[in-house]
């Protein structure tokens, strides 16, 4: 197996104490940083139960996400070498089925932050969220055709509609409490967003919520769910359990 579960190292330095992953029953472990810097752990699960987990406390500034200025959108040309990869389709994200549809949706929106919004807006009112609906397949295409599904597929078709509006957008997976949210809240799970490259930076962008939110940590980033799974098994498994929660404290 391979989990990406500890937080990602731009968070480090926030964090009271190291996450390491756990395992019961223990197990050897080893570590290493894929393409996307993410901190990955490899370990042989035997057979019979076996539980994988992790915890920690992160100092956060409390502040919700930030907004990019207006405009903001880069000529394709002089976009960084490191963002193109995020212009180009991917397992999840067929930019070349929604072209036409991203262009007949978007064209005679304003470049750049306004652009993005009025994409997140799209993605927002279009899927309807339901946890039942959910489908590890479920690519780009059929969440637009489909109208429904869970974080993922928000994610997932608004990097595909950036991406066709050359807009470079890369697929993010985190903890994601109900900070400064009214209940009731759901329960826990880790969730999905995007972070777009404008004004010479990336913004954290969520059409699944479509709102900024405070508390937010990311775990992983890649060019679709593909790249960042939270567990990657190579063999047969049955999954019995799954609890998350992201709790504020004093």
């Amino acid at each position: 197996m391979i989990a990406l579960l500890n937080v990602h190292f731009s968070r480090v330095g926030d964090m009271e104490f190291p996450d390491h992953v756990r395992t019961w029953p223990p197990v050897p472990l080893s570590a290493y940083r894929d393409g996307f810097g993410n901190w990955c752990t490899r370990m042989m699960a035997p057979a019979g139960d076996f539980s994988i987990g992790t915890e920690g406390v992160i100092g956060d500034s409390g502040l919700p996400d930030p907004r990019p200025p207006e405009g903001g959108q880069s000529p394709v040309e002089t976009l960084p070498d490191e963002t193109l990869a995020f212009l180009l389709g991917s397992r999840y994200c067929e930019t070349d089925v929604l072209s036409d549809t991203a262009w007949r949706l978007f064209e005679h929106t304003p470049p750049g932050h306004a652009r993005v919004q009025a994409i997140c807006d799209f993605v927002h009112r279009h899927i309807r969220f339901d946890y039942m609906a959910a489908r590890a397949t479920r690519s780009a295409a059929q969440a637009y055709a489909e109208a429904q599904g869970v974080c993922r597929d928000y994610a997932h078709l608004a990097i595909a509609f950036c991406r066709c509006m050359n807009i470079p957008a890369r697929y993010c997976t985190g903890y994601l409490g109900d900070i400064g949210m009214p209940p009731p809240y759901p329960p826990g799970d880790f969730a999905a967003w995007m972070e777009v490259w404008l004004d010479g930076r990336w913004w954290v962008f969520d059409p699944r919520n479509n709102t900024p939110r405070i508390g937010r940590v990311l775990v992983a980033r890649g060019r679709d769910a593909a790249d960042v799974p939270l567990i990657h098994s190579f063999g047969a498994n049955v999954l019995t359990g799954f609890e998350v929660w992201t709790d504020q404290i004093d």
